[in-house]
């Protein structure tokens, strides 16, 4: 852990971290709005398999949390070189800058559009009428829900990854940062991946339990085996940091 927060390279690390964990949280934020099939896009069959309640399970995710993963990776080694202090300040201010994109994105599809812009989009590629405000207001407005859910989820997963992190590392020293970066992940992820879909979808969408229930599943599974894959990442992005620091002025 850095404790030397005067350093400049030290300031330079942190910024950049920083800069890489609030562009993939607020692209997330928007971007997961989108619901699409893993099956389709290896191009497989539904995967059908059985749920409780009589529903079948297929591979569906949000678009957001594919760059998801990253978000969590960029958090463990923020808390390997500023301890949990860094990652609190960087949640609270990502945080703060998602509300600030919900307030702005909410007033922006309130605006009243232009004639011309209405009219340049009168058609979709097919030739049919197509109201793109319409489309941008729905779009948008359901990003909104899932900012809403996700501010809940992000604060709270995030001060428990930091946490189960910290606490990993007290037991492990230096060594296993695969199994505190994982770790952390496993604890953490849990919450963040089904307390998002129960406020964005359930209490301010139209899912069902069922429904959130599948899509948390799946989510969850691919980010912790994505967390899983992506260990030699988090050895390679420490060796790199650590070669970085090291260099003389």
């Amino acid at each position: 852990m850095i404790t030397d927060s005067n350093s400049s390279r030290n300031q330079q690390l942190y910024l950049i971290l920083s800069a890489i964990f609030l562009t993939n949280a607020i692209v997330a934020e928007f971007a997961g709005v989108k619901i699409f099939s893993l099956e389709k896009l290896l191009g497989l069959m539904p995967a059908q398999l059985p749920f409780f309640g009589g529903q079948k399970l297929d591979f569906n995710l949000s678009v957001g949390v594919v760059i998801w993963p990253l978000v969590f990776i960029i958090s463990d080694l923020v808390n390997e070189y500023f301890g949990r202090e860094g990652v609190r300040k960087i949640s609270f201010i990502t945080a703060g800058m998602i509300a600030w994109s919900f307030v702005i994105v909410l007033a922006g599809t309130g605006l009243p559009p232009a004639d011309f812009w209405l009219g340049l989009n009168s058609t979709d590629p097919s030739g049919n009428p197509f109201d793109i405000n319409y489309a941008y207001t729905s779009i948008f407005r359901a990003g909104l829900g899932i900012i809403v859910g996700s501010l809940a989820a992000f604060l709270v997963s995030q001060l428990i990854d930091a946490y189960a992190f910290h606490y990993l590392k007290k037991l492990t020293g230096s060594k296993k940062l695969w199994l505190r970066a994982t770790g952390s992940t496993v604890i953490s992820q849990l919450i963040d991946s089904f307390v998002i879909l129960f406020i964005a979808f359930f209490l301010l969408g139209n899912w069902s339990m069922q429904q959130v229930l599948q899509v948390g599943l799946v989510q969850y599974t691919y980010k912790v085996s994505l967390a899983i894959l992506l260990t030699p990442l988090i050895y390679l992005a420490h060796w790199i940091i650590d070669g970085y620091l090291s260099k003389r002025k």
